[in-house]
């Protein structure tokens, strides 16, 4: 017997030095046969295993089993298939293994995972599917069992169960839970966002209120933020925390997300990420009218300013009545706006909004006009700040003039930058609007006879002084 395997050896060593590809598995096969049967029963020497290297076996070693010469060679034979990824040959050795000696190594579990799954996938029969998914999870079991680390291996579990069975949200939500409560801040960036998943697919599912979803996001993403300051796989929590920032949105009340991060505001108001997340999550909510938003964004525009937190803040200002504040923020963000390619329309929005500010609010018309006018620059073709500027010399008239004549003259520029208005408009409401507002103060307009005794004719060219100091040209009604 024993010529006969040491020729076998010779003989698949001399097909896998010429054939080196072609016949590599069927090298496998022979080495693992001759492996196994040339190994003689009463042999008490030793058997090897390239994963942990040479060992001795003895006979009453626990970790062999009932059978050390048996778990030997299965061992041995198994690792030798998965070496060369034969893992379809390599199931029913590794099986032998697997149940009858648990303790060995913990390569068994390691490789079990990719074996198993192989044959899952592999296999059309629901019920053998269903027999393989279970043995999948009980190599996870049996390894917490014999080789502990029950935390790490439950989230391991989790994540391989997800993809199998991702509507599985009672267990995979608490074989995470359990993982999470045992390792803590070392916790999977997968494994945290598994947890998460499940928990809204259980909230939707009336098996779990959304108070304890908002504690379940507050824990996960701290243990994100610990990770990310850490440095550690920042690429895979960062992923996580954005994954579980969009679950929780449709979630995120107001009240939830103001008790939720203001106190972490006010234990961190620096940290300029935590202030780009409550600005973020509050944007997402719709609660931009709360006071934590105005002080997140303020305290991230006085770190790191830019237009979008300026504009922000310009408009929050607005609301509270602080117009003058609010133009302030209004001009800081056009002015960034404008550096940026394409912002043009960001310039305009800015503007514009400080022309309407200054006219409406805090009646400074000259200012106002000049406002309008760089909005007018930004968008030629939105025809607003032109009906605005019309809009604010007809309501001068009545201040523009020493006597009843030239109180009239300001509706001549008036009507000017209605009819401009209504030539540049993009929008068919602004222009039908504007048509409108000229044919309403083209009534104001003097007669005939009144230009011809102030010594005026029609078609002649008029200043205009006043805070307008428009050149129009004179028109009856």
């Amino acid at each position: 017997m024993k010529k006969l395997f040491c020729k076998l050896f010779y003989f698949a060593g001399q097909l896998s030095l010429r054939f080196e590809k072609s016949f590599k598995i069927i090298w496998v096969f022979l080495f693992a046969t001759a492996l196994f049967w040339g190994l003689p029963n009463e042999a008490k020497g030793t058997a090897g295993s390239a994963n942990e290297g040479k060992l001795a076996l003895e006979q009453d070693d626990p970790r062999y089993g009932k059978d050390s010469l048996e778990c030997a060679r299965n061992w041995s034979v198994y690792d030798e298939f998965v070496k060369h990824r034969a893992l379809d040959y390599a199931y029913e050795p590794w099986s032998f293994v697997f149940e009858n000696c648990p303790m060995l190594s913990l390569n068994i579990y390691l490789h079990g995972i990719n074996i198993v799954r192989y044959r899952y996938d592999r296999e059309t029969d629901p019920d053998k599917k269903k027999e393989l998914l279970d043995l999948l999870m009980k190599v996870y079991d049996q390894r917490i069992e014999y080789f502990g680390n029950e935390g790490f291996v439950l989230g391991r579990k989790a994540t391989a169960l997800y993809p199998l069975q991702p509507g599985n949200a009672r267990e995979l939500f608490d074989l995470t839970q359990r993982s999470i409560a045992l390792v803590d801040e070392a916790s999977e960036a997968p494994v945290l966002q598994i947890n998460f998943l499940a928990a809204v697919q259980l909230v939707e599912a009336k098996q779990l209120d959304e108070d304890s979803l908002v504690i379940l996001f507050e824990r996960n993403m701290e243990i994100i933020e610990h990770n990310l300051e850490q440095g550690r796989d920042e690429q895979f929590y960062q992923g996580a925390s954005n994954i579980i920032l969009s679950l929780f949105k449709p979630y995120g009340s107001c009240e939830n997300l103001v008790r939720l991060f203001l106190p972490r505001f006010e234990a961190s108001p620096a940290d300029l990420a935590l202030m780009t997340q409550i600005i973020g999550m509050l944007e997402g909510g719709g609660c931009t009218d709360t006071e934590l938003f105005y002080l997140a964004t303020r305290q991230k525009h006085g770190q790191a300013p830019d237009a979008e937190t300026a504009f922000s803040l310009g408009r929050m200002e607005n609301s509270l009545g602080n117009f003058s504040e609010a133009i302030r923020y209004f001009q800081d963000a056009a002015t960034r706006y404008a550096m940026a390619d394409g912002g043009q329309q960001a310039v305009f929005r800015s503007y514009w909004l400080m022309a309407e500010i200054s006219y409406r609010q805090l009646r400074q018309l000259v200012q106002a006009r000049e406002y309008a006018r760089l909005a007018h620059e930004a968008m030629p073709t939105d025809g607003r700040p032109l009906l605005l500027m019309g809009e604010m010399y007809a309501g001068s008239a009545a201040n523009c003039g020493s006597d009843e004549f030239t109180r009239k003259a300001a509706y001549w520029p008036a009507v000017d930058k209605f009819q401009q208005a209504a030539a540049v408009a993009a929008d068919a409401a602004v222009k039908e609007r504007a048509l409108q507002m000229a044919e309403t103060y083209r009534q104001y307009f003097p007669n005939g006879e009144e230009i011809f005794f102030n010594g005026f004719t029609r078609g002649e060219t008029f200043r205009l002084g006043c805070w307008i100091n428009e050149t129009t040209v004179i028109r009856s009604k």
